[in-house]
């Protein structure tokens, strides 16, 4: 791509805050990821939606980027708009009916402790997730047995081509660590949450509970992108990495957590090109 695409979009987008050539390292939980021609941080939905429309007219790529934390970005970055959503989607409003909505740029703590505060419970397993709304709707995020499918009622998305659609919970075809977006060109803009009343001491009780469970068992003092394999049928990833003698394996600066098997850690300065190949070893 010309780099005219680039100043076509850097032009028109005057008044949204963009950087050149900025590190995606910078913004992903595993410290990795060479620069991005143009990022953005747009504040609001219209911004958003400029960018977009920007993007389109000079045939330049886009990524999205939430609080990059189920992202591995490549070593020799990517020659695209990444439009970070993490400051522009924010916003959680309590509706009727035990509902709250959440924009897509909060992160799934904010939304949970929002939650607790409203007396609300049902996304108590959240609280520990460290990404963003959108991104955990995008892959139907989870923990300790609860997924955000159980309580999204509706999904706002903003196509590619500006349009806004909203999506009821039933047509967003959840499954494991999947949903209906992941193959719908858009931006994830908002959820409604259906919840319970509840205790809000109680719900604090038990978000308090799993965040001394995470610790307790995950490798949290290291970059990673989390647990890192999916489950297959019938098991749990950690026991059979382990089983495999795998803890501590691994290639370069990446290696198979010593305290939790289901991730791959970046120990010592890792590249993509390091996780890709741990992350080989243990399916081989």
């Amino acid at each position: 791509m010309e780099h005219t695409a680039a100043e076509q979009v850097r032009t028109g987008a005057a008044g949204i805050e963009l950087l050149e050539w900025e590190p995606l390292a910078a913004h992903t939980s595993f410290r990795i990821g060479g620069p991005a021609r143009l990022m953005a941080f747009p504040k609001t939905v219209e911004e958003v939606q400029t960018l977009l429309r920007l993007a389109q007219e000079a045939a330049m790529p886009v990524r999205l980027l939430g609080a990059g934390t189920n992202v591995l970005a490549p070593d020799a970055g990517l020659d695209a708009l990444v439009i970070c959503l993490k400051d522009a989607l924010r916003g959680l409003r309590l509706l009727e009916e035990n509902c709250i909505e959440a924009m897509a740029g909060e992160t799934l703590a904010n939304t949970a402790v929002f939650a607790r505060k409203s007396g609300l419970t049902g996304l108590e397993f959240a609280h520990g997730i460290p990404g963003t709304l959108g991104g955990g709707v995008f892959m139907n995020a989870g923990a300790y047995g609860g997924e955000l499918r159980q309580i999204v009622r509706t999904v706002t998305l903003l196509h590619m081509d500006g349009r806004l659609e909203t999506f009821a919970g039933e047509d967003c075809a959840f499954g494991y660590r999947s949903s209906v977006f992941e193959r719908l060109p858009g931006v994830i803009v908002s959820a409604k949450l259906a919840l319970a009343p509840g205790d809000p001491a109680e719900i604090g009780a038990q978000m308090q509970a799993l965040m001394e469970r995470r610790r307790a068992s995950q490798p949290l003092d290291l970059p990673s992108a989390g647990s890192t394999f999916k489950r297959p049928a019938g098991h749990f990833a950690g026991p059979l990495i382990e089983g495999a003698g795998l803890k501590g394996q691994g290639v370069g600066g990446a290696k198979v957590s010593e305290k939790h098997a289901g991730f791959v850690v970046n120990f010592d300065h890792a590249t993509a090109a390091d996780v890709l190949a741990t992350i080989g070893l243990v399916q081989k």
